[in-house]
């Protein structure tokens, strides 16, 4: 009762609309604790943030990475706070803000795009299943975040955090430096405090490398895991979409709302029944007996030593907490990033046509995306093209010898190699580099990426965990945990216990660096 007469005090009063206090660093678990004492209301917190992306996303350091806000943003934060007052939250998402990436389907007043002018006018019939168990849980949907255009999947020499629509997302350690893509935008604005998590996709890094270089924790979920229906695709035998947050925690919440089964996405039949409550069990010691495997190979080229004493540092912390480290191994990557290109070339021609169909966009085809592009090239292609756009275009369908060859290569060689690794050292999970130092946002040549793993988990389908672990030149380095099929709860533990073993996360101090600094 005390509740219900506080929160309709405050929402009766206009002095109540806003809160002067700071919610930077906060986690879900803080904000519901106050909102439950009756001193702050989903309202305010939805006025913070929204004044917050005014002032740094699209102010002063000119982030860039929110791409579109939701107008009723207030309105839903309103009736879900009256709703509390009476009859309590729903559960640990209710009035929390959530942005989501620009190709995740809403059906509200917000466009669904993918950064592309073609889908600039694009207006969901319906909700993603993931959003609709959002929206269910009692989430507000803030806003949608820039990415790279097409989820990086249209030229080899592209911009990572570069879209038509939403221009350059910049680094918040260094504006200078890119944010790494494509769920670009997702990661700076939980980074940058500019909302608690967001949700992103991945096909092949595009969760795991944009939280580790912007010094967040993002999970990519076993394949299946979360539903991709309503979500525009790349390739459905590795697109996933997945939570981003500042901590562990955090994540783990967002995880547990987004997943269940969907009639809409077969992939997620073979997920668990039973719903998982993904933050309940989480535990400082949960690294004590796990038996952990480093891969030191790594995709890109070259190395940093920077990178390899963090990498030994946190190989130093998972022992401390009593964990048993087996050092040096690998898998056997030949052809397989070759055979993964073609894989996805085939996938996306055909599972964006299947996306276009069952939804209300204004193209049928990639040709009609190509044939768009290329009578608004001043518009969208300023700095790069889209010859990965037209190589999908070049093939043929997903009866094709050659893309099955190229399927069966490409998973039965990351499976087998990350299987027999578990079985053969009896692994709780594998531990690998996430990311180097975010290079220099380059528009003549495009990305630099140098140091990266997330093929293991991307390809084969497998849960990866990425957490901060430091610093190299002030610019922050992720590890990436990675386990078998499902295994998320375990998987987990052990992140979370890494992190507070670590406490790695700093948050950018958000200066607009010059090209003299």
């Amino acid at each position: 009762m005390r509740r219900a007469l506080q929160i309709l005090l405050c929402l009766a009063l206009a002095a109540c609309a806003r809160d002067d206090g700071s919610f930077e660093e906060a986690s879900i678990a803080e904000l519901h604790d106050r909102m439950q004492r009756g001193e702050l209301t989903s309202e305010q917190l939805v006025h913070w943030y929204l004044d917050r992306i005014e002032a740094i996303d699209r102010s002063g350091p000119l982030l860039n990475s929110v791409i579109e806000l939701n107008p009723d943003a207030l309105m839903i934060a309103r009736a879900l706070d009256e709703e509390w007052a009476e009859s309590g939250p729903r559960g640990p998402l209710h009035g929390i803000p959530v942005l989501l990436k620009a190709n995740i389907d809403t059906a509200d007043s917000m466009h669904t795009t993918a950064g592309s002018l073609a889908l600039a006018d694009h207006i969901a019939a319906e909700d993603a299943f993931l959003v609709s168990r959002l929206r269910d849980a009692g989430a507000v949907i803030l806003g949608k975040t820039n990415l790279s255009e097409w989820a990086n999947f249209r030229s080899r020499n592209s911009s990572s955090g570069w879209s038509s629509i939403g221009g350059q997302t910049r680094n918040p350690y260094n504006t200078l430096r890119n944010p790494c893509g494509s769920s670009s935008g997702s990661a700076v604005a939980v980074s940058a405090n500019l909302v608690m998590v967001a949700v992103g996709t991945e096909t092949d890094g595009s969760v795991i490398c944009p939280s580790g270089i912007n010094g967040i924790v993002g999970i990519k979920p076993t394949l299946g895991l979360v539903s991709r229906s309503g979500i525009i695709p790349i390739a459905h035998s590795q697109d996933t979409a997945g939570p981003m947050a500042r901590n562990v925690r955090d994540a783990a919440l967002l995880l547990t709302a987004m997943t269940g089964t969907d009639e809409r996405d077969p992939a997620t039949a073979g997920a668990p029944v039973t719903a998982i409550d993904y933050a309940a069990a989480l535990a400082a010691d949960g690294l004590a007996g796990m038996r952990i495997g480093v891969i030191r190979s790594h995709s890109g080229a070259g190395s940093n030593p920077a990178v390899e004493d963090i990498l030994a540092a946190g190989i130093h912390a998972i022992e401390a907490q009593g964990a048993e480290v087996i050092d040096d191994l690998s898998v056997d990557m030949t052809g397989v990033y070759d055979a993964e290109y073609e894989v996805l070339l085939f996938e996306f021609k055909a599972d964006l046509a299947a996306y276009f169909a069952a939804s209300n966009a204004p193209m049928s085809s990639l040709a009609d995306v190509i044939a768009f592009n290329e009578a608004h090239s001043e518009e969208v292609m300023p700095i790069f093209g889209q010859d990965i756009l037209s190589a999908s275009e070049e093939k043929g369908g997903l009866d094709d010898a050659t893309y099955l060859e190229a399927l069966d290569t490409s998973k039965t060689v990351v499976r087998e190699g990350l299987d027999e690794l578990f079985d053969e050292h009896e692994l709780d999970a594998l531990l690998a580099i996430s990311n180097g130092p975010a290079w220099m946002t380059d528009h003549a040549n495009g990305d630099n990426f140098r140091i990266g793993s997330s093929s293991f988990a991307a390809i084969s389908g497998y849960p990866n965990v990425t957490v901060p672990a430091g610093f190299a030149s002030d610019l922050p380095i992720g590890l990436s945990f990675i386990g078998r099929p499902f295994s998320e709860q375990q998987l987990i533990g052990i992140a979370y216990a890494f992190e507070q073993a670590t406490l790695a996360r700093r948050a950018p101090e958000l200066t607009q660096v010059t090209e003299s600094e």
